[in-house]
Formats: structure tokens, C-alpha cells, sequence
């Protein structure tokens, strides 16, 4: 028998109708802006998605694309004239930036009340104690593993990757979730004995094929947040996906797991910040 593929293009279809009755309960059509620096294919493929999917579920959505050279003052400008609009109920910054700007500097300067990233100080706080919105990888993980029927609680849960915007708020949701949680991260020492006991094993390096069979326990349930492109059009999770998905229970496949969930979060999370100011 098989192991259990959670299929993220599903789980989100299965969220799909609730989201949209959600939206047209509202007495207005939520608008979410998107700042782009510079023209990273892989950024513009990501804004490419929550386009589609903004359209599908009736959001308006405006992107402002600048140059690679904009300076941070340019950029906070731009930002700020979207805190003051009436119009706009969330704000995305794509990440990365240039190197010449300074992240902590633009996310802080985004209106906490329309940061659908949960990235800005106000918000960190709040979900670090299991409050408020969360970065929206970090919810596309939750509600993947509730749909399949996954507890968190008392699980022995292992994160790989570290990162501000993704492993951290992965690590902290499972704990928030009554989960026992490890941290490691491509460099870990031993980086075997970190994974091998996991019940719940998260992925998230952007490392392919970083996690062989001999990191995972049988029978556990592996999720892989990773994504890399090889070539021209083939992805790669950070997961061996077939010797590993004949040991595990569960596992997601890299596309169609935890991207899927990652698009549908954000409009959840925009949602969510629109219901507050009613």
C-alpha cells in the first residue's frame, strides 16, 4: 500500500466555495497590491498565480512594478501612498529585494492592518502567540494537514529551514498547535538525527533532493515546502519524493502540495483583515 499523496491543488479547491461566499459577503471587492523590484522570473511566475487565482474569487488586484535601481525612499514613498488609499486592503512587498534596499526597513513601513504577509513587527508579535493572521505558508501547512486528518498535538514535529517568511512561522504554528518542535537547516550537523524521529517532518530549504530516505522515519508524514527549478520548466522539492513517498504514510509532491495552499492563504488572509475593519 501506498503512502497518502496531500494533494494541495484539492485541499485548496476544497476551500475554494467558503472563501468566495466569504468575499461577496462583504459590501465591498477587497483589493490587494503587489510591489515588485526588478524582474526575477520566479517572482513575476509567483505574482503570475495570485493573479489568476485574485480573478477566480472576484479580488481586484493592482501590481506596481519598479526598477531593479529604485531607491528605498522611492520605495517607501510607493508604500506609503498604498496605506493612505481607501482602495487597497492589502499590500504584498515580492521578496527578495535588491541588496542595496533594506527589508526590515519596507516590510516595517507596510500598514499592519493590510500586511496580508503577517511580516511587519506588529504582526510577528501576535502570531508568535498564536494570535491574529500568519504568514500564509504557514497556513497553506495547517490547513493541508487538518484536511488530511493530521493532529499536530504531541506530535513530535521537525522543520527544516530557518527563514524569516517561511521555517520560522512554520515552527511556531506547530508549537502553537501543541506540537514538540526541532529546527534544523541545510547545515545542521547531523542533520539525520534531527529528522529521523520526527512523527511530522516540514521541509523547507529550497535544497533538491536534500531529504533521502535515510532522514525520514517510516511511516511518518512528510510535507516539502521547497521549491526549486531545474533547467528550464522541471521543479524540485527539497524531498527525494520517490524512495522517500514508499516509506512515509504521508507526503506532499513539489508542484501541487504546499504552493498551491501558499496562494489560497494569502486571499484567506486578506479576507481575514477585511472582516476586522467592518
Amino acid at each position: 500500500m501506498g503512502s497518502t499523496i496531500i494533494d494541495g491543488r484539492k485541499t485548496r479547491e476544497a476551500h475554494v466555495l467558503e472563501l468566495v461566499a466569504r468575499i461577496k459577503q462583504l459590501s465591498f471587492t477587497p483589493k490587494l497590491a503587489i510591489i515588485q523590484v526588478g524582474n526575477r522570473a520566479d517572482s513575476t511566475s509567483y505574482i503570475r498565480a495570485k493573479k489568476l487565482f485574485a480573478a477566480r474569487i472576484g479580488v481586484n488586484v493592482s501590481h506596481e512594478q519598479f526598477a531593479e535601481t529604485i531607491s528605498q525612499d522611492e520605495l517607501l514613498r510607493s508604500i506609503k501612498k498604498l496605506n493612505e488609499s481607501e482602495d487597497v486592503q492589502g499590500i504584498i512587498v515580492q521578496l527578495p529585494l535588491p541588496g542595496h534596499i533594506e527589508r526590515d526597513a519596507v516590510i516595517g513601513s507596510i500598514d499592519p492592518s493590510k500586511d496580508v504577509d503577517a511580516l511587519t513587527p506588529t504582526n510577528v508579535d501576535k502570531w508568535m502567540e498564536g494570535k491574529g493572521i500568519m504568514p500564509a505558508t504557514a497556513r497553506g501547512v495547517r490547513e493541508l494537514l487538518a484536511f488530511y486528518k493530521v493532529d499536530l498535538m504531541g506530535k513530535n514535529v521537525t522543520v527544516v529551514g530557518r527563514s524569516d517568511l517561511v521555517g520560522k512561522p512554520i515552527a511556531v504554528m506547530c508549537r502553537n498547535e501543541g506540537a514538540t518542535v526541532t529546527v534544523c537547516h541545510s547545515k545542521t550537523v547531523d542533520l539525520v538525527a534531527g529528522t529521523k524521529t520526527a512523527d511530522i517532518l516540514i521541509v523547507a530549504v529550497g535544497k533538491p533532493g536534500l531529504i533521502k530516505v535515510d532522514h525520514v522515519k517510516n511511516g511518518a508524514v512528510v510535507i516539502d515546502v521547497g521549491i526549486s527549478r531545474i533547467g528550464e520548466e522541471q521543479l524540485a522539492g527539497d524531498v527525494d519524493f520517490g524512495p522517500v513517498s514508499l516509506t512515509v504514510s504521508a507526503i506532499s509532491p513539489v508542484p501541487g502540495g504546499v504552493g498551491a495552499m501558499t496562494v489560497l492563504a494569502i486571499f484567506e488572509n486578506l479576507v481575514d483583515l477585511c472582516a476586522k475593519k467592518l
